[in-house]
């Protein structure tokens, strides 16, 4: 028998998917690899950002065996919009000779494997293997601690906590879309600071709203 969280968090998948048909990440990326490389950017960034930015650098260093061999400066240089540069480019250079040395060139599908990646966290982990394997995936970005907790179905800020109380919560099949969907949703409607719970279609189910006097 399902709790009375979960039965919630089946609703607020409903809802989600009402209201964003299309549970897609907002990085513009034509393989894996890309999504390795763009998820690593994104980090202090906004997506936008980074699709500005990631043309140039694909176009200069298409593979993980180019950018392996990447002069560190030059990469720096690219990505330097991205904030945090310097530590981006070892990491991606890091991760993209990691990637040819172990791995054959290929993102690995493993959490453990992708944790031993440089600059890959249990975020970016999951998104790779939620995106590129169709696995189970619970990717707890800012909007997805943010909104779950407004809503009630996570009490911590804490990300490896949010992501361990929403994989109780959330259908396997269903939550790396649902994921997509709340940051979705916390761009659109549920936006910090301002939220338009008035224009909400998770008013009903949510924590914060009906807290409100």
């Amino acid at each position: 028998m399902l709790s009375d969280k979960q039965q919630k968090a089946r609703r607020i998948t409903a809802l989600l998917k009402e209201a964003y048909p299309q549970a897609m990440c907002s990085l513009e990326t034509a393989d894996p690899f890309q999504l390795l490389v763009s998820v690593r950017l994104a980090a202090q960034c906004t997506d936008a950002r980074v699709n500005l930015v990631t043309p140039a650098l694909f176009a200069r260093f298409p593979t993980p065996q180019a950018l392996a061999l990447a002069d560190q400066a030059e990469v720096e240089g690219i990505i330097r919009s991205c904030g945090f540069f310097r530590s981006k480019a070892g990491d991606l250079i890091a991760m993209s000779r990691q990637l040819c040395e172990r791995h054959g060139g290929q993102a690995p599908s493993s959490m453990e494997e992708l944790l031993a990646l440089s600059g890959v966290g249990r975020k970016s982990a999951n998104l790779i293997r939620g995106d590129v394997f169709g696995l189970p995936a619970v990717v707890a970005d800012t909007h997805m601690i943010r909104i779950t907790n407004l809503l009630g179905l996570a009490d911590s800020k804490d990300p490896a906590k949010v992501e361990t109380q929403l994989r109780a919560l959330l259908e396997p099949e269903e939550s790396n879309d649902f994921c997509h969907r709340c940051v979705l949703h916390g761009r659109a409607v549920c936006v910090a600071r301002r939220p338009r719970c008035g224009e909400c279609n998770l008013a009903g189910e949510c924590d914060y709203y009906n807290a409100q006097d």
